[in-house]
């Protein structure tokens, strides 16, 4: 389910459910009910009725509820179609599905910087002067 490596799902948090505090699990949980506070596991599965308030450190995360705060991962990181997540991602692989809500950022982790190159300088994502469609103070873009 979860790739090379992973474990069969260990905790469950059911739905009606409410933790407050810190949770640490080795392996999987998967959550349906509430947890107030910083997750530490392997995988994290967030159910449809699922909610996490407070910020989640592991391998991989599936969304498929709310979480607001967070996440770090060290391999991946999906929201599914009824995903809703506010906060920051850091992941180096993360997907996205139509219907699910993001407001935050999100950071690809690797060897470098994503806003930096080998030399150390930062590169700009404003297109060269005299291209089509060039506009520094453009916050909105559409297909």
């Amino acid at each position: 389910m979860f790739g090379k490596g992973s474990r069969k799902l260990e905790t469950m948090i059911g739905d009606g459910t409410r933790v407050v505090g810190q949770v640490s699990v080795k392996g999987t949980i998967r959550i349906d009910g509430i947890v107030e506070g910083d997750i530490h596991a392997d995988w994290v599965v967030v159910g449809e009725t699922g909610r996490i308030v407070g910020n989640t450190q592991s391998r991989g995360m599936i969304v498929g509820g709310s979480v607001e705060g967070n996440i770090e991962a060290t391999e991946t990181v999906e929201l599914t179609g009824k995903a809703s997540m506010t906060g920051e991602i850091r992941a180096p692989k993360l997907v996205v599905s139509e219907g699910a809500v993001f407001d935050g950022r999100s950071r690809m982790k690797g060897e470098t910087e994503p806003s930096e190159t080998q030399d150390g300088k930062v590169r700009t994502l404003i297109p060269a002067k005299g291209a089509v469609g060039t506009n520094s103070s453009c916050s909105n873009f559409s297909s």
